[in-house]
Order: structure tokens, then sequence, then C-alpha cells
């Protein structure tokens, strides 16, 4: 049997193929979803890997959820905080339920599920998390202060975090991606695409989700073990820092 390894958002996307790469590392995985029943089950059939459906953004859903994992697989070494939603809109027009339902699952959510890991990790001496935050998190993105905002506190909850787990044997980091080939992107007109975006990627490509997850598959790796407190940013040259 392979480390365990928990996956939120993990069925559609980044997630799935962070959760893919994972498995074929000799991972056991499980993967959370929010609400695509559909695409669960389609992901599951595909892969094998389970899937558990909860909202990072409730605390007791996520206490229940990775007991049920644990009980299924065992107790969790690698918690990858992928789970994120967008909810764009300028300031001035930007409600408070915008801004509480972004914040509530891509910052509390990371603190939700590495909550519920963090004793378990402390007592075996082992653990890895790895956050995807943003390279709108690093830079800022305009109508998405709730957003970038989220993602910008991933990176100071990881920096602190990391500190405190070092001597447990636990590293905690960060992937910031930029402009990833998902199914979100598919919906930017191919105009906007040419002229807009691929102009501010030096390398002239979006990345693909493959390369995040060999990104994460890395940090989650024995190999990886002297490096923790850091962002890995893979933007194709866009921002750097």
């Amino acid at each position: 049997m392979g480390r365990v390894a928990l996956v939120t958002g993990g069925s559609r996307g980044i997630g799935a193929a962070i959760a893919k790469k994972l498995k074929e590392d000799g991972c056991d995985v499980a993967a959370t979803y929010g609400g695509n029943d559909e695409a669960a089950a389609a992901f599951t059939a595909e892969t094998g890997i389970k899937t558990y459906k909860w909202s990072v953004g409730d605390y007791e859903a996520c206490k229940a959820g990775v007991a049920q994992i644990e009980a299924d697989l065992g107790p969790v070494d690698i918690l990858v905080n992928n789970a994120g939603i967008t909810r764009d809109a300028p300031f001035h027009r930007m409600t408070p339920e915008q801004w509480h339902q972004v914040i509530d699952t891509n910052l509390t959510g990371v603190f939700n599920m590495t909550h519920n890991v963090w004793g378990g990790m402390r007592e075996r001496k082992f653990g890895r998390i790895v956050t995807i935050s943003s390279i709108n998190g690093q830079k800022g993105q305009f109508a998405q202060a709730n957003y970038s905002a989220s993602k910008a506190g991933d990176i100071g909850f990881t920096k602190s975090l990391a500190q405190e787990g070092a001597r447990a044997g636990i590293t905690v980091n960060i992937v910031a991606p930029g402009y990833i080939n998902t199914e979100m992107m598919s919906t930017i007109p191919e105009k906007v695409m040419n002229e807009v975006i691929l102009p501010q990627i030096p390398v002239g490509r979006l990345g693909e989700a493959e390369e995040i997850a060999r990104c994460v598959a890395f940090l989650a790796s024995d190999d990886a073990g002297f490096v923790t407190g850091s962002t890995l940013s893979a933007n194709g040259g866009q921002y750097l820092t």
C-alpha cells in the first residue's frame, strides 16, 4: 500500500490531473467534490479513484469526511487543497455573499481540511500539504478582490504553518498556477485568448493540468523533504517573483 493522498476538488480539471498523477505514483487516492455528481461518477469509473462529496467550507463536514476516508484507506499522509471557486465582480459591485462564498471555500476551506489532518500528521511525524493558490494571489486581478485575497491568504497560511510543521516532519507548500488549459478557459473567446491572454505569457501557450500535477507530485514526494514554506510558480513566465 502506498501513502494515502486526499485531493479536494479532485474530480475535475487540475484536481483530477493531480489525483491521477498521485495514483500513478503509487498513492492510495481519495478525491472530494462539492456538487457535480455526474462528473464525479465518471471520474471514478475512469480512474477507480473513489470520490467523496462535501463542502470544504463546512468544518464539521470536513471532519466527518476525513474520518470516513481514513476508515476506508488509512491515515492521510498527503493533503492537496485544490478546491476553489470564483465569484468575480468589480469591487463596487461585489456583494458580501460573493466575498464570503469565495473566502469560505478558498481560504477557510484550506483551514478546515488542514486542521482535520494536522494532528494525525504530527503524531506520525510525517505529512505533505500542498495548496493550489494562483498567479492572481501573487499579483492581484481586476474584479477578483475576493479570489485574489483568498489565494494570497493561502500563501500566508502556508508560510506560517510550514514553520510549525517542520520539526514534526510535515512540509507545507504552494503551487501557484497561471493560465491553465481547463474547461474554464475553453469559454474564453478565441480573439481574447489570442490577442489578450497569450501575449502576456512568455512561453506563448497555456499550461496543462498535467504540468501542475507534476509540480504537486514532486512536493508530495519523499524527495521534497527539504522544501517547505515555498511557492512554486507555474505560469510560463507571466509573473516573476
